[in-house]
């Protein structure tokens, strides 16, 4: 597993104007510089990306800085009205793709089979899938051996497709307990102990499965620069997926600062 700490900038339906994004990506920017060790990718929404791509290339520096994207279809191409394919992405400059996060399941319903044919179309283009799984308050009421099972099913579902042999590919998954997701736990994140026990048991099952995948494991859940530390510090936590807090400069910047200083 490698150690470089990897942040992933969900910046979800924001800014609501291109000016606005260009400034806090070149925010961003200025923080990656080559000083930073740890990786960082931007998922803006799909408008923004060419022109933060343009901004990217002409910076000149900050190779370990890239821009990803927040959902992909499952077809390349095709008659599939409002969706955007992995290849187009590609064609734009996105190295990355979030797959399957927990407010597409809530709001757009959806699904583990769809996640499955989503993760199997980026990786056969060449864009890292970002595959997040996580359980919801009713299922973490249950318990943790609920919680286990309930994120085995969208795990081994959205991987059933991935090849035993052949080329191996780059996977990140991002762990989110939906009940700790600023937007619905008020910020309440969950704690590091028991982000990590829950990322240890992931890393288990997907090692106990012949898939031809490199892959890290991120937490997802109201990350913040208070308690990015302890998250970061935990060696089996490979990184953090960042929502509310990366729309905020000075905060995401540090948030990476404490990434790197882990690396």
């Amino acid at each position: 597993m490698e150690k470089t700490k990897i942040v992933i900038a969900n910046w979800k339906m924001c800014p609501v104007s291109i000016e606005g994004a260009k400034e806090l990506f070149s925010a961003v920017q200025r923080t990656c510089s080559p000083k930073i060790s740890a990786e960082v990718v931007v998922a803006p929404p799909f408008v923004y990306l060419t022109e933060l791509v343009r901004l990217a290339r002409s910076f000149g520096r900050g190779k370990n800085l890239r821009l990803g994207a927040q959902d992909c279809f499952w077809e390349q191409a095709g008659a599939y009205t409002g969706e955007v394919s992995p290849e187009i992405l590609k064609t734009l400059g996105a190295t990355h793709v979030l797959i399957g996060h927990s407010e597409r399941r809530r709001y757009l319903k959806e699904t583990d089979e769809m996640a499955q044919k989503k993760l199997a179309a980026a990786l056969r283009i060449g864009i890292i899938p970002i595959l997040c799984v996580g359980e919801d308050k009713s299922v973490r009421r249950k318990g943790l051996a609920s919680a286990k099972q309930f994120v085995k099913k969208q795990l081994l579902t959205a991987l059933r497709s991935v090849s035993q042999s052949g080329t191996r590919h780059e996977l990140l998954v991002a762990y989110e307990p939906v009940w700790a997701i600023s937007s619905v736990s008020g910020g309440k994140s969950d704690t590091p102990e028991e982000a990590v026990a829950m990322i240890l048991w992931i890393k288990q099952l997907l090692g106990a499965h012949p898939f031809r995948l490199a892959t890290r494991v991120l937490y997802g859940g109201s990350v913040n620069m208070k308690n990015a530390a302890g998250f970061m510090e935990l060696e089996a936590i490979d990184g953090a997926l960042v929502g509310d807090a990366s729309l905020r400069a000075q905060e995401f910047c540090v948030i990476v600062k404490i990434a790197s200083s882990f690396s």
